[in-house]
């Protein structure tokens, strides 16, 4: 039986001076990784703002509804939602150490013990393949980069979400630390059943990892379908220039860019 865990109607979003989301729908359903595509400025982020009821100050929603698992509205940040975002420094307080802040999420979501919330965190840390003792105790300026986004990851998912928000989780990290931070991503969803918005430009992880995807433009979903309809047959034509402009060995100059062509002739 399939189940959707998240609906959107007919969103709108506006900013002081203009509509930056255009009546956009999208649905997603448990356990699968849909991504939402498009360049900077689309409305991605934005629209994943709102379903967590983070909108900037200056940006509100005008119109439309975001309709959650069983509930009306997206109103269970931390428990049933849970967000990674690029910025993944910023999931953590400087003051506090790393176990207090993963305790403080989980006695805010929950009745579990003091013993049982210790247990759970370091299962948490576990998946995600970090030294859970010494994490534990440790503050975010005594992790590195690739630890730190390790252990955000663990504190989306340890409250055992029903959807992830990913938006742009790996634009800060090296291409091998981008990998191994989606397969990680991958692994706990195909284990925990949880779905996944990526948000994200990168086609070439669109490709690997997602089931489905929506392409944006200027605030509009131009395009949606599974990952090989998209990729073998693109209807519209800024899904075709997105995809001719993925990097290739094979590149011809007809599949080039026209700036680039330019420059050849």
């Amino acid at each position: 039986m399939i189940v959707i865990v998240l609906e959107i109607k007919h969103l709108v979003i506006h900013n002081k001076t203009k509509q930056i989301v255009k009546g956009i729908s999208l649905k997603i359903e448990q356990g699968q990784w849909m991504a939402l595509v498009g360049e900077s400025g689309s409305g991605k982020s934005i629209t994943a703002a709102a379903i967590g009821g983070l909108l900037p100050s200056g940006v509100t929603l005008k119109g439309g509804s975001i309709i959650f698992k069983r509930k009306g509205e997206a109103s269970i940040l931390g428990k049933d939602i849970s967000y990674i975002f690029q910025d993944y420094r910023s999931a953590f307080t400087p003051f506090l150490t790393i176990g207090k802040q993963f305790d403080e999420t989980i006695r805010t979501h929950s009745k579990l013990s003091k013993k049982d919330r210790k247990a759970a965190i370091f299962q948490a840390l576990k998946a995600v393949n970090l030294p859970n003792e010494r994490v534990y105790k440790s503050y975010a300026s005594q992790l590195s980069g690739g630890q730190l986004q390790r252990a955000a990851i663990a504190l989306a998912l340890v409250m055992k979400p029903a959807l992830i928000i990913a938006d742009e989780p790996t634009t800060a990290l090296d291409s091998v630390s981008a990998a191994e931070v989606l397969q990680l991503l991958y692994k706990l969803k195909e284990e925990a059943g949880c779905a996944i918005l990526f948000i994200t430009h990168d086609l070439r992880h669109v490709r690997k990892y997602a089931d489905r995807a929506a392409i944006m433009l200027a605030g509009e979903i131009v395009e949606e379908n599974s990952i090989e309809s998209l990729f073998h047959a693109p209807h519209h034509f800024y899904t075709k220039k997105l995809f001719n402009a993925i990097p290739s060995l094979q590149k011809t100059p007809d599949r080039l860019l026209d700036t680039q062509k330019k420059v050849l002739i």
